[in-house]
C-alpha cells in the first residue's frame, strides 16, 4: 500500500530532475543566460545542484520500496 506513492514520488523527482539537467545544459551549450539577471556561473551551479538533489532524492524514493 505504500509502495504507490514512493514509487509516484520517486518517479518526479527524477524526472523533474533529468528535465532540469537538460535544460540548463542545453542553456549554457548555446551560450544563452540559465536565469536573467544573475551570473551565469552562479544560476548554473544552482540549477545543477538542485537537479542533482531532485535525482538523488528520486532514486532515495524508487529503493525504498
Amino acid at each position: 500500500m505504500e509502495s504507490g506513492p514512493a514509487i509516484f514520488a520517486g518517479v518526479v523527482f527524477a524526472l523533474f530532475g533529468a528535465g532540469l539537467l537538460t535544460w540548463t545544459g542545453t542553456r549554457l551549450r548555446r551560450r544563452e543566460p540559465v536565469a536573467l539577471g544573475v551570473s551565469r556561473v552562479a544560476s548554473a551551479t544552482a540549477a545543477g545542484v538542485a537537479g542533482t538533489a531532485a535525482l538523488a532524492l528520486g532514486a532515495y524514493c524508487l529503493t525504498r520500496l
